[in-house]
């Protein structure tokens, strides 16, 4: 490559240089927030097929080994023997 004599990032200077990092620093918080978002809501569903496998059991629309089996998938509980 060419050197313009003027520093780095196509001869920009120090200038290129901040701009060039301020943008990684972008890219890297894109990617944080996506990865944030994306694994945040395991914990909340979680809970809420718990809430739901509790309602069906109060209910009477499952028996108590069902709903113990269920529970232990869930991380609830442990598995019946």
């Amino acid at each position: 490559m060419m050197d313009c004599g003027m520093g780095s990032l196509w001869g920009l200077g120090w200038m290129g240089s901040i701009g060039s990092i301020a943008a990684w620093l972008v890219v890297i918080a894109a990617v944080a927030i996506v990865a944030r978002y994306a694994f945040a809501g395991r914990g909340a569903r979680k809970a809420q097929a718990l809430q739901i496998l509790e309602e069906r059991y109060a209910r009477g629309e499952i028996e108590q080994e069902e709903f113990l089996w269920r529970r232990a998938d869930l991380g609830g509980g442990a598995r019946p023997a």
